[in-house]
């Protein structure tokens, strides 16, 4: 069954009127949306999470995962905060820089990015370009100087968004070529030379999905954003220490707290107390699940949480930045 065909019994509302959250939740299943095509970063993430957080909820649900893609995964967070039953049976993710979207693309997006439940990340992460060993473009100094076409998804995705702020705050030659629905979908077409490469690929994705790449050289790595450097990238240069004007580095920090929300979980807004308690005690236990970090290091995936209350800090300082910062970053991802 498609997200989008969800529904919620009129009689359900009723039912669990007085039911205790392990009544509520027993014999029941949630759906874990999952805003991203099978096979990436998100997807991965989305169904390590399914397979474990169940046993953590009262009544032990199922946890059945759904991929629903469209418009670099905006689609899947507009469903979670506006279409989804409130009642605690679903949750979900999608990218990372999509809670900030109101801000910078109102149009676009048609919820508060502060009002989701937010259950937490399962990482944060450091944001990479890259392009195929075939591309003219191998390095960041190349950018600055040489055209190269860049896949992308849709407004707020992240390979959008970071193609965009590195062409309009650096100068750097990319040219977007939008419409993937996925980072599967879109590495697919760096292999096949639709496009040359792409921004907006966690390192985490990299190195569990595509090691070999890197054993076999078969991608330059351009850039990486984040607050602090990995050091296993020695190498690649930070985003944030190839400007020391102001203006520039309020605009790239304005994108890099969604770094440390790299793997966001939220449920719909105003779900019952309880139950939005149970869900997310039950994603802080199972980010200390001996079985779920056994699995998450055989995957080669990082685990370094943010509890959900941590998450509605970092948005609540985003969401206060000053309005002339953030039209100016508006504008830095506007084609």
């Amino acid at each position: 069954m498609s997200p989008v065909e969800i529904g919620c019994p009129a009689f359900a509302v009723h039912e669990s009127i007085g039911q205790s959250v392990e009544e509520f939740y027993k014999g029941k299943t949630i759906n874990l949306v999952i805003g991203y095509s099978v096979g990436g970063g998100y997807d991965l993430y989305g169904r390590l999470l399914a397979r474990h957080i169940g046993k953590h909820i009262p009544g032990r649900p199922n946890i059945v995962p759904q991929n629903l893609t469209g418009a670099g995964s905006l689609r899947a967070a507009q469903f979670i905060y506006s279409v989804a039953p409130k009642d605690g049976t679903t949750f979900g993710t999608f990218g990372r820089t999509i809670a900030a979207t109101p801000l910078l693309t109102p149009a676009s997006a048609q919820f508060d990015g502060t009002k989701f439940t937010w259950l937490g990340s399962v990482t944060n992460e450091v944001s990479t370009c890259v392009t195929w060993h075939t591309a003219p473009v191998k390095s960041w100094n190349d950018v600055l100087a040489k055209e190269v076409a860049m896949g992308g998804e849709g407004p707020g995705a992240d390979p959008d968004v970071y193609t965009l702020l590195y062409k309009n705050v650096f100068g750097a030659k990319m040219k977007l070529i939008t419409g993937y629905h996925g980072t599967n979908d879109t590495t697919l077409a760096m292999e096949r030379g639709e496009v040359d490469g792409l921004c907006g690929l966690s390192w985490s994705t990299l190195k569990s999905r595509h090691q070999q790449w890197m054993n076999e050289k078969k991608i330059n790595i351009l850039i990486q954003a984040a607050l602090k450097k990995q050091p296993e990238l020695a190498s690649v240069p930070l985003a944030i220490e190839l400007t020391k004007d102001r203006e520039q580095l309020q605009i790239l920090k304005l994108f890099l707290i969604s770094q440390e929300m790299a793997r966001p979980f939220a449920a719909p807004p105003s779900i019952p107390d309880d139950r939005k308690a149970a869900l997310v005690a039950a994603f802080e236990a199972t980010m200390k699940d001996p079985e779920f970090l056994a699995e998450a290091q055989k995957l080669n995936m990082d685990v370094n949480p943010l509890g959900g209350k941590i998450i509605d800090g970092l948005l609540a300082e985003l969401y206060a930045t000053p309005r002339a910062v953030i039209e100016k970053a508006a504008q830095a991802i506007a084609k």
